[in-house]
Protein backbone atom coordinates (compact mmCIF):
# COMPACT_ATOMS: atom_id res chain seq x y z
CA UNK A 1 0.00 0.00 0.00
CA UNK A 2 1.73 3.81 -0.82
CA UNK A 3 0.05 7.10 -1.02
CA UNK A 4 -0.26 7.27 -4.42
CA UNK A 5 -2.22 4.15 -4.95
CA UNK A 6 -4.53 6.05 -1.90
CA UNK A 7 -4.68 9.08 -4.24
CA UNK A 8 -6.22 6.71 -7.07
CA UNK A 9 -9.01 5.49 -5.10
CA UNK A 10 -9.90 8.60 -4.24
CA UNK A 11 -10.04 10.24 -6.92
CA UNK A 12 -12.31 7.19 -8.98
CA UNK A 13 -14.33 7.96 -5.99
CA UNK A 14 -14.97 10.89 -6.71
CA UNK A 15 -15.06 11.20 -10.66
CA UNK A 16 -17.23 7.62 -9.72
CA UNK A 17 -15.85 6.53 -13.28
CA UNK A 18 -12.47 4.40 -13.57
CA UNK A 19 -12.11 5.92 -16.92
CA UNK A 20 -12.74 9.06 -16.01
CA UNK A 21 -10.09 8.44 -13.34
CA UNK A 22 -7.50 7.28 -15.57
CA UNK A 23 -7.40 10.63 -17.83
CA UNK A 24 -7.86 12.50 -14.94
CA UNK A 25 -4.62 10.64 -13.24
CA UNK A 26 -3.52 10.47 -17.09
CA UNK A 27 -2.49 6.72 -16.97
CA UNK A 28 -4.09 3.73 -18.86
CA UNK A 29 -7.12 2.34 -17.67
CA UNK A 30 -5.83 -1.00 -17.18
CA UNK A 31 -2.98 -0.05 -15.14
CA UNK A 32 -5.60 1.81 -12.90
CA UNK A 33 -8.01 -1.49 -12.71
CA UNK A 34 -5.01 -3.24 -12.10
CA UNK A 35 -3.79 -0.85 -8.94
CA UNK A 36 -7.59 -1.28 -7.83
CA UNK A 37 -7.49 -4.77 -7.95
CA UNK A 38 -4.06 -4.82 -6.02
CA UNK A 39 -5.33 -2.71 -3.51
CA UNK A 40 -8.54 -4.48 -2.69
CA UNK A 41 -6.61 -8.06 -2.64
CA UNK A 42 -4.38 -6.46 0.16
CA UNK A 43 -6.90 -5.24 2.31
CA UNK A 44 -8.75 -8.36 1.88
CA UNK A 45 -12.22 -6.32 1.33
CA UNK A 46 -13.99 -4.75 -2.27
CA UNK A 47 -13.48 -0.93 -2.54
CA UNK A 48 -15.77 -0.71 -5.04
CA UNK A 49 -18.68 -2.34 -6.83
CA UNK A 50 -19.15 -2.04 -10.55
CA UNK A 51 -22.38 -0.80 -12.04
CA UNK A 52 -23.88 0.47 -15.74
CA UNK A 53 -23.17 4.08 -14.12
CA UNK A 54 -19.57 3.47 -13.12
CA UNK A 55 -18.28 2.36 -9.67
CA UNK A 56 -19.47 3.26 -6.25
CA UNK A 57 -17.95 2.35 -3.00
CA UNK A 58 -18.79 -1.00 -0.65
CA UNK A 59 -19.94 -0.12 3.00
CA UNK A 60 -16.78 -1.32 3.48
CA UNK A 61 -15.08 0.67 0.54
CA UNK A 62 -16.20 3.94 2.29
CA UNK A 63 -14.74 3.19 5.63
CA UNK A 64 -11.42 2.58 3.63
CA UNK A 65 -11.70 5.52 1.65
CA UNK A 66 -12.46 7.88 4.84
CA UNK A 67 -9.24 6.92 6.38
CA UNK A 68 -7.14 6.88 2.80
CA UNK A 69 -8.39 10.97 2.75
CA UNK A 70 -7.57 11.61 6.07
CA UNK A 71 -3.94 9.60 5.46
CA UNK A 72 -3.35 12.08 2.35
CA UNK A 73 -4.74 14.95 4.20
CA UNK A 74 -2.34 14.49 7.57
CA UNK A 75 0.53 13.86 4.65
CA UNK A 76 0.03 17.09 2.74
CA UNK A 77 0.04 19.20 5.92
CA UNK A 78 3.17 17.78 7.32
CA UNK A 79 4.74 18.37 3.89
CA UNK A 80 3.80 21.94 4.24
CA UNK A 81 5.82 22.22 7.60
CA UNK A 82 9.34 21.62 5.60
CA UNK A 83 8.71 24.06 2.81
CA UNK A 84 10.27 27.13 3.02
CA UNK A 85 8.28 29.80 4.69
CA UNK A 86 9.50 32.82 6.72
CA UNK A 87 6.32 34.37 7.17
CA UNK A 88 3.99 33.34 10.00
CA UNK A 89 0.65 31.90 8.88
CA UNK A 90 -3.24 31.55 10.60
CA UNK A 91 -4.92 28.32 9.44
CA UNK A 92 -8.36 27.83 10.84
CA UNK A 93 -11.68 26.30 9.77
CA UNK A 94 -15.17 25.83 11.24
CA UNK A 95 -18.36 23.76 10.40
CA UNK A 96 -21.25 24.81 12.17
CA UNK A 97 -24.83 24.78 12.62
CA UNK A 98 -26.62 27.43 11.52
CA UNK A 99 -26.12 29.47 15.19
CA UNK A 100 -25.67 33.43 15.66
CA UNK A 101 -24.14 33.17 18.50
CA UNK A 102 -21.34 31.28 16.84
CA UNK A 103 -21.23 33.55 14.05
CA UNK A 104 -20.92 36.32 16.49
CA UNK A 105 -17.82 34.40 18.02
CA UNK A 106 -16.36 34.00 15.07
CA UNK A 107 -16.65 37.49 14.22
CA UNK A 108 -15.12 39.08 17.64
CA UNK A 109 -12.22 36.46 16.88
CA UNK A 110 -11.56 37.84 13.46
CA UNK A 111 -10.92 40.86 15.35
CA UNK A 112 -8.51 39.74 18.07
CA UNK A 113 -6.59 37.52 15.34
CA UNK A 114 -2.90 39.17 14.11
CA UNK A 115 -3.07 40.50 10.56
CA UNK A 116 -0.72 38.52 8.34
CA UNK A 117 0.31 38.44 4.72
CA UNK A 118 -0.66 34.41 4.83
CA UNK A 119 -4.17 33.75 6.19
CA UNK A 120 -6.13 30.61 4.97
CA UNK A 121 -9.94 30.87 7.04
CA UNK A 122 -13.02 29.43 6.17
CA UNK A 123 -16.19 28.47 7.85
CA UNK A 124 -18.71 26.49 6.23
CA UNK A 125 -22.63 25.95 7.74
CA UNK A 126 -24.21 22.74 7.42
CA UNK A 127 -26.14 19.66 9.61
CA UNK A 128 -24.35 17.62 12.66
CA UNK A 129 -24.06 14.81 10.29
CA UNK A 130 -22.49 16.36 7.88
CA UNK A 131 -20.42 17.76 9.64
CA UNK A 132 -19.01 14.81 11.29
CA UNK A 133 -18.45 13.36 8.20
CA UNK A 134 -15.83 16.41 6.85
CA UNK A 135 -14.39 16.70 10.32
CA UNK A 136 -13.60 12.69 10.36
CA UNK A 137 -12.33 13.02 6.33
CA UNK A 138 -10.02 16.07 7.43
CA UNK A 139 -11.77 18.56 5.05
CA UNK A 140 -12.38 20.96 8.20
CA UNK A 141 -10.47 20.79 11.56
CA UNK A 142 -12.78 21.75 13.71
CA UNK A 143 -16.48 21.47 13.96
CA UNK A 144 -19.64 22.30 16.34
CA UNK A 145 -22.52 19.84 15.71
CA UNK A 146 -25.97 20.61 17.48
CA UNK A 147 -28.31 17.68 19.15
CA UNK A 148 -31.64 17.66 20.74
CA UNK A 149 -30.34 16.30 24.44
CA UNK A 150 -32.92 13.21 23.36
CA UNK A 151 -30.40 12.13 20.51
CA UNK A 152 -27.04 11.92 23.30
CA UNK A 153 -27.34 8.03 23.22
CA UNK A 154 -27.19 8.18 19.03
CA UNK A 155 -24.44 10.81 19.01
CA UNK A 156 -22.21 9.60 21.66
CA UNK A 157 -21.34 6.47 20.33
CA UNK A 158 -21.09 7.56 16.65
CA UNK A 159 -18.02 10.13 17.87
CA UNK A 160 -16.45 7.67 19.42
CA UNK A 161 -16.34 5.13 16.25
CA UNK A 162 -15.35 8.06 13.94
CA UNK A 163 -12.59 8.62 16.82
CA UNK A 164 -13.28 12.36 17.39
CA UNK A 165 -12.74 13.99 20.89
CA UNK A 166 -14.91 16.19 22.34
CA UNK A 167 -15.16 19.61 24.09
CA UNK A 168 -18.79 20.50 25.68
CA UNK A 169 -20.17 24.14 24.34
CA UNK A 170 -23.36 24.59 25.71
CA UNK A 171 -26.16 22.90 26.98
CA UNK A 172 -29.72 24.93 26.68
CA UNK A 173 -32.69 25.20 25.94
CA UNK A 174 -34.46 26.83 22.90
CA UNK A 175 -35.85 30.33 22.72
CA UNK A 176 -38.53 31.43 20.74
CA UNK A 177 -37.92 34.92 18.22
CA UNK A 178 -40.56 36.30 16.30
CA UNK A 179 -40.60 40.30 14.55
CA UNK A 180 -40.82 42.72 17.32
CA UNK A 181 -43.87 44.15 15.42
CA UNK A 182 -45.94 41.14 15.53
CA UNK A 183 -48.94 39.98 17.61
CA UNK A 184 -46.74 36.79 18.76
CA UNK A 185 -44.42 39.41 20.54
CA UNK A 186 -47.16 40.44 22.80
CA UNK A 187 -48.69 36.60 23.71
CA UNK A 188 -49.18 36.55 27.73
CA UNK A 189 -48.91 33.07 26.75
CA UNK A 190 -47.25 30.92 24.59
CA UNK A 191 -48.11 27.04 24.10
CA UNK A 192 -49.21 24.80 21.30
CA UNK A 193 -52.55 26.04 21.08
CA UNK A 194 -51.54 29.80 20.55
CA UNK A 195 -48.45 28.61 18.06
CA UNK A 196 -51.15 27.06 15.73
CA UNK A 197 -52.39 30.62 14.41
CA UNK A 198 -48.30 31.17 13.55
CA UNK A 199 -45.79 30.16 10.58
CA UNK A 200 -42.69 28.18 11.68
CA UNK A 201 -39.65 29.22 9.98
CA UNK A 202 -37.08 25.68 9.79
CA UNK A 203 -33.75 24.52 8.75
CA UNK A 204 -34.65 21.55 6.11
CA UNK A 205 -31.83 19.94 6.31
CA UNK A 206 -31.76 19.08 9.90
CA UNK A 207 -32.99 15.64 9.80
CA UNK A 208 -30.76 12.35 11.49
CA UNK A 209 -30.37 9.69 9.60
CA UNK A 210 -30.62 6.05 10.61
CA UNK A 211 -33.15 7.37 13.65
CA UNK A 212 -36.64 6.32 12.51
CA UNK A 213 -39.37 9.30 11.78
CA UNK A 214 -41.50 8.17 14.79
CA UNK A 215 -38.26 8.49 17.24
CA UNK A 216 -37.68 11.62 15.57
CA UNK A 217 -41.24 13.18 16.12
CA UNK A 218 -41.11 12.50 19.48
CA UNK A 219 -37.69 13.10 20.47
CA UNK A 220 -36.55 16.34 18.57
CA UNK A 221 -40.02 18.40 17.11
CA UNK A 222 -41.22 21.18 19.72
CA UNK A 223 -44.55 21.23 18.16
CA UNK A 224 -46.53 19.20 15.65
CA UNK A 225 -46.96 22.39 13.76
CA UNK A 226 -48.67 22.37 10.11
CA UNK A 227 -47.71 25.54 8.97
CA UNK A 228 -43.73 26.04 8.22
CA UNK A 229 -41.44 27.95 5.90
CA UNK A 230 -38.40 25.85 5.15
CA UNK A 231 -34.86 27.57 4.60
CA UNK A 232 -31.36 26.62 4.47
CA UNK A 233 -29.43 29.53 5.82
CA UNK A 234 -29.60 32.16 8.65
CA UNK A 235 -29.80 35.49 6.00
CA UNK A 236 -33.22 33.91 4.97
CA UNK A 237 -34.43 33.53 7.65
CA UNK A 238 -33.86 36.30 9.59
CA UNK A 239 -35.65 38.14 6.52
CA UNK A 240 -38.39 36.41 6.81
CA UNK A 241 -39.31 36.99 10.30
CA UNK A 242 -38.45 40.53 10.23
CA UNK A 243 -40.91 40.81 7.16
CA UNK A 244 -43.49 38.41 8.09
CA UNK A 245 -45.09 39.20 11.70
CA UNK A 246 -46.56 36.14 12.11
CA UNK A 247 -43.91 34.20 11.40
CA UNK A 248 -41.72 32.56 14.57
CA UNK A 249 -38.49 29.75 14.53
CA UNK A 250 -36.87 27.96 17.51
CA UNK A 251 -33.36 28.71 17.84
CA UNK A 252 -30.37 29.13 20.50
CA UNK A 253 -30.18 32.19 22.41
CA UNK A 254 -29.46 34.92 20.14
CA UNK A 255 -27.08 38.30 21.01
CA UNK A 256 -29.09 41.36 21.35
CA UNK A 257 -27.24 43.10 18.93
CA UNK A 258 -28.63 40.55 16.01
CA UNK A 259 -32.18 41.28 17.47
CA UNK A 260 -32.07 44.89 17.49
CA UNK A 261 -30.50 44.81 14.04
CA UNK A 262 -32.96 42.35 12.45
CA UNK A 263 -35.84 44.42 14.76
CA UNK A 264 -36.63 40.49 17.01
CA UNK A 265 -37.49 39.41 20.15
CA UNK A 266 -36.89 36.40 21.71
CA UNK A 267 -38.86 34.45 24.23
CA UNK A 268 -38.16 31.81 26.91
CA UNK A 269 -41.42 29.42 26.51
CA UNK A 270 -41.14 27.39 29.62
CA UNK A 271 -44.37 24.94 28.61
CA UNK A 272 -42.71 23.91 25.25
CA UNK A 273 -38.93 23.44 26.87
CA UNK A 274 -36.63 21.54 24.16
CA UNK A 275 -33.05 21.38 25.65
CA UNK A 276 -30.26 21.32 23.02
CA UNK A 277 -26.63 20.87 23.13
CA UNK A 278 -23.60 22.15 20.62
CA UNK A 279 -20.12 20.29 21.09
CA UNK A 280 -17.40 21.23 19.53
CA UNK A 281 -15.35 18.02 17.85
CA UNK A 282 -12.21 17.47 16.09
CA UNK A 283 -10.02 14.38 14.88
CA UNK A 284 -8.67 12.15 18.49
CA UNK A 285 -5.24 12.68 17.33
CA UNK A 286 -5.85 16.92 16.57
CA UNK A 287 -4.02 19.19 18.72
CA UNK A 288 -5.68 22.63 19.24
CA UNK A 289 -3.66 25.69 17.81
CA UNK A 290 -3.17 28.74 19.89
CA UNK A 291 -5.39 30.24 16.87
CA UNK A 292 -8.28 27.96 17.73
CA UNK A 293 -7.86 28.53 21.64
CA UNK A 294 -8.37 32.10 20.74
CA UNK A 295 -11.83 31.17 18.74
CA UNK A 296 -12.62 28.86 21.72
CA UNK A 297 -12.39 31.40 24.29
CA UNK A 298 -14.32 34.24 22.47
CA UNK A 299 -17.03 31.64 21.84
CA UNK A 300 -16.80 30.91 25.91
CA UNK A 301 -17.32 34.89 25.90
CA UNK A 302 -20.50 34.98 24.03
CA UNK A 303 -22.36 32.08 25.55
CA UNK A 304 -21.31 33.21 29.36
CA UNK A 305 -22.94 36.90 28.49
CA UNK A 306 -25.67 34.86 26.88
CA UNK A 307 -26.37 33.03 30.11
CA UNK A 308 -26.26 36.26 32.32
Amino acid sequence: MNLTHLRYMVEVERLGSITKAAAALYMGQPNLSKAIKEMEREVGVPIFKRSAKGVVPTEKGTAFLQYAKAILVQMDKMESLYKDNTESEISFSLLLPRASYITHAFTEFLNRIERTSLMDIKIKETNSMDAINSIVECEYDLGIIRYPIAYESFFMPLMEEKNLQIHNVWEYDYVLITSEKGPLANEPVINENVLDKYIEVMHSDNIVPNISAAYQKKNAEITGHKKHIYVYERGSQFDILSSCPDSFMWVSPIPKTLLKRYGLVQRKVPELKKTNKDVLVCPNNYRLSSIDQIFINELEKVRRDLTV
